[in-house]
């Protein structure tokens, strides 16, 4: 009896997963703040429809144009006629996919082989989904046409006669496939890819890449993926409240990655690379945010840890509180955590204001999709005295360190 190929990745796939959730919080520091104060000593206001930079005297300066998609298809030649398959699945929530997603089109392109949907998986044995569950295939497909062939499902004839199992790292390069996997892909004609992080930061790379590898790079990682409708209505109707609850006393709808359980890991200890309820609501009362502020954190469900935050803004909410009733049952469900995962990294792209309380990936991708979106206040938490929110601008966006400005200018 043949072996399924998907059961080979499984084993793989569950070591690689409780890698990566330990290097969330290990790796990676948030950036230290810069002081980002005019020269008459006065806080500068932010307007929320503004990008902003740092100048070379250290002041935040705005630019006023919303930046534009660099990449284009219109460089790449169409694709030759497919040589085998490359498969992979989407593992452990969106700030994972869009990487994952990015490596396998890399792939694929350089290997001029046909890329197969993936499905998703979670955490937990069994926690598996169709791609089309979350995201729009057609959509997807679409937007590769004339950079990969895709394929809706996988061919009945791989197996593990024919199939490698391939651990790439994350930000694959094309010198790491032409040495690692395009030999493995000639002699076993298909491969499974498993993408692991060595880390989780964005930050632009330091070797230029070529304008074909870049393109197809960008275009993966900002062009492929959105959301189905279901899901995108909800997302839409969350962030719509939210945005009202806040609108009505004219303050800001601010999206804060506040997850208990991220808190306890061992890499949150004692170190300033994740913060807590109560330093969460002490920062957000030094920015000025009015007390009116609608205050979405992406914790599960609502816990009494999370009171002082609310104590100082009632008008804060997880998923439960704020979600369209007649929605919970399927997207608030006990197998539904996939589904949460995508809310909140949507809705956190999508406020007013977003506040990382923990580093990691989640936080990388999401400004990056707030940058495509011209959407760069992103405070990053710190204990200095200072309440000017300029202070703490992410230097993914005051620097435009973030890999997302080689694409968007």
């Amino acid at each position: 009896m043949g072996i399924d190929p998907r059961q080979i990745v499984a084993g793989v796939l569950t070591v690689t997963m409780f890698v990566m959730l330990g290097n969330m919080v290990k790796r990676e520091h948030f950036d230290s703040p810069i002081s980002h104060v005019n020269h008459a000593g006065s806080a500068q206001s932010f307007d929320l429809e503004k990008n902003y930079a740092v100048n070379s005297d250290g002041e935040v300066k705005e630019e006023g144009a919303i930046l534009r998609p660099c990449w284009s298809k219109s460089i790449l030649e169409e694709p030759e006629e497919s040589k085998g398959y490359v498969t992979f699945s989407l593992t452990n929530g969106p700030e994972y996919h869009v990487s994952q997603i990015t490596d396998a089109v890399i792939v694929a392109r350089y290997l001029k082989a046909t890329l197969v949907i993936p499905d998703i998986r979670g955490s937990q044995p069994g926690d598996w989904r169709n791609f089309g569950d979350i995201y729009d295939i057609e959509k997807f497909v679409s937007s590769l046409e004339g950079v990969v062939k895709v394929v809706k499902t996988q061919p009945t004839d791989l197996s593990s006669k024919n199939l490698a199992v391939l651990r790439i790292p994350n930000r694959v390069t094309e010198d790491y496939i032409a040495s690692n996997i395009e030999p493995v892909f000639k002699t076993k004609g298909n491969v499974r890819l498993a993408t692991y992080f060595p880390s989780v930061n964005m930050k632009k790379t330091r070797t230029p890449e070529s304008e074909e590898r870049n393109s197809v790079g960008c275009l993966a990682m900002f062009g492929t993926l959105e959301l189905q409708q279901e899901v995108r209505e909800v997302v839409d109707s969350m962030v719509d409240r939210l945005k009202t609850l806040s609108r009505k006393t004219d303050s800001e709808f601010v999206a804060v990655d506040l997850r208990l359980d991220m808190l306890e890991q061992k890499g949150c200890q004692g170190s300033k690379k994740c913060y807590g309820p109560q330093e969460i609501a002490n920062f957000l009362k030094k920015l000025g945010l009015d007390k009116n502020s609608a205050i979405y954190l992406t914790n599960s469900r609502w816990d009494s840890n999370l009171d002082s935050v609310k104590d100082f803004f009632p008008k804060t909410y997880t998923k439960e509180g704020i979600m369209p009733m007649e929605k919970k049952q399927k997207f608030l469900g006990s197998d539904s955590s996939e589904y949460e995962k995508v809310i909140d990294f949507y809705v956190c792209s999508e406020s007013d204001v977003f506040v990382p309380a923990i580093s990691g990936l989640f936080y990388a991708n999401v400004a990056g999709k707030r940058i495509g979106l011209g959407k760069t206040k992103i405070v990053v938490p710190d204990d200095s005295a200072s309440g000017n929110i300029g202070n703490y601008l992410s230097q993914y966006v005051s620097k435009k360190t973030h890999m997302a400005y080689q694409c968007y200018c």
